[in-house]
């Protein structure tokens, strides 16, 4: 900010930059979504996820299941000086504002009733092998949820109720 009358934020700005060589993942959690889930549903937050890596270059990968997203930057990204409120605050408002935008292309005939609200969170791994387990924690996560989630809404489907099945 250039001297202005609100130059005085700064004061209240928070140092919370990752240090190099750590390497540094946004991950993105949806709440309030319906379960089963909604292939549209799905669609919708791929399509989010993929414009955030057209948009952000210093972003190499997204991994996405269920109603969440993963952005791993660049161990050498110096995006928004590797702040963590910075980079929250960017992407998650972009991704959220691509969601919006979006919706009606994935729910012709639904109506947005109300903003995205996305729970979201800033990691930074010291090490490779860290990342590595974190990468094969998530992906064990994911099958685990996808098996139980199958099982669940198909015993629903015919006949039981949540707490039955």
């Amino acid at each position: 900010m250039a001297n202005n009358k609100y130059e005085y934020v700064k004061c209240f700005e928070v140092e919370d930059e990752a240090m190099f060589p750590n390497i540094i993942l946004v991950w993105i959690k949806a709440s309030k979504l319906h379960k089963p889930h909604d292939s549209n549903a799905l669609k919708l937050m791929n399509s989010c996820a993929v414009e955030v890596l057209e948009e952000y270059a210093d972003i190499i990968l997204a991994y996405g299941f269920s109603d969440e997203y993963t952005f791993i930057f660049k161990k050498t990204s110096k995006f928004y000086e590797r702040r963590a409120s910075k980079v929250l605050s960017i992407i998650t408002s972009f991704f959220s504002s691509v969601f919006v935008r979006k919706w009606d292309e994935f729910f012709p005939p639904k109506e947005l009733k109300c903003h995205p609200s996305l729970h979201r969170w800033f990691i930074a791994w010291a090490s490779i092998e860290a990342f590595q387990a974190y990468l094969l924690w998530r992906q064990t996560i994911c099958h685990l949820s996808n098996q139980h989630e199958q099982c669940l809404w198909r015993l629903v489907e015919h006949g039981m109720n949540e707490k039955e099945a």
